[in-house]
């Protein structure tokens, strides 16, 4: 009788106990999509993206781990537990909040086209008629010319820098990516001699809100409140400016 006693009186107080807040999380991040993420030959994660990620942890006051992860199976290993929420980059869709929920956005960049240099002088579906246009699968950029350029064939590839090095190689005519990520991986190295953007910036219609944010799994809206919380802040005091100033000669932070 004592130990069923004792046993209902700690089950009671234990009840009675405040929810102890998370003062750890893991952060789901790529590494293949400069300059928002990057690993170095050591293995060390950097970029835009690991900046904020860091920056919003301490902004929450939590204790983040990074976990690198391929971009193509990025929304399943959230969903699997394998972290606690995404910031690799990824554009706000409709199709996507399907699967997860989002926070606030943190940045918006246009998209672009890039050829050798004096190739096309537009990006149209006329000009690009029987071409092939190299871009990320799984991406909005992807839905973007398969909706559009129905007459222009599709080479998909799995990350960022290889629709580069697939227009590099000669593998297309084309290639369709981040405004930003195209003078990083392309334009600014040697190997970029030679190609050049092609055409007007184009601002991807979303329908869901144009922008990038951090995505986590269905329904921890506790976690989204102290995120966008966080990211609002970040913007306010100033880190988010210093930490953009590291990358980009422009304003990347979103218009909302």
């Amino acid at each position: 009788m004592i130990r069923t006693l004792t046993g209902a009186l700690a089950l009671a107080i234990l009840t009675a106990l405040p929810v102890q807040a998370q003062t750890k999380l893991r952060v789901g991040v790529e590494g293949n999509y400069p300059p928002f993420s990057m690993i170095s030959p050591d293995g060390k994660l950097s970029g835009f993206d690991i900046d904020i990620a860091n920056a919003v942890c301490a902004q929450m006051k939590v204790e983040c781990t990074l976990v690198q992860q391929e971009f193509d199976g990025i929304i399943p290993a959230l969903n699997a537990k394998k972290f606690d929420m995404i910031v690799a980059s990824l554009t706000i869709t409709e199709e996507r909040r399907k699967a997860v929920d989002f926070s606030d956005p943190y940045y918006d960049v246009p998209s672009r086209f890039v050829a050798k240099t004096g190739a096309f002088t537009e990006a149209t579906p006329a000009s690009l008629k029987g071409k092939k246009i190299i871009v990320l699968r799984n991406s909005p950029r992807a839905k973007y010319v398969q909706e559009r350029f129905k007459e222009s064939e599709i080479l998909l590839v799995a990350k960022e820098t290889e629709v580069y090095l697939e227009l590099i190689a000669g593998r297309g005519d084309i290639a369709f990516g981040s405004s930003v990520v195209s003078g990083e991986a392309l334009l600014k190295k040697p190997e970029g001699k030679g190609f050049a953007q092609v055409g007007p910036t184009v601002i991807l219609d979303t329908t869901a809100g144009a922008g990038v944010g951090i995505a986590l799994r269905k329904g921890e809206d506790d976690l989204r409140t102290k995120i966008n919380a966080a990211i609002k802040e970040i913007r306010a005091n100033g880190t988010y400016k210093s930490l953009a100033d590291k990358y980009f000669d422009f304003d990347i932070a979103p218009k909302s």
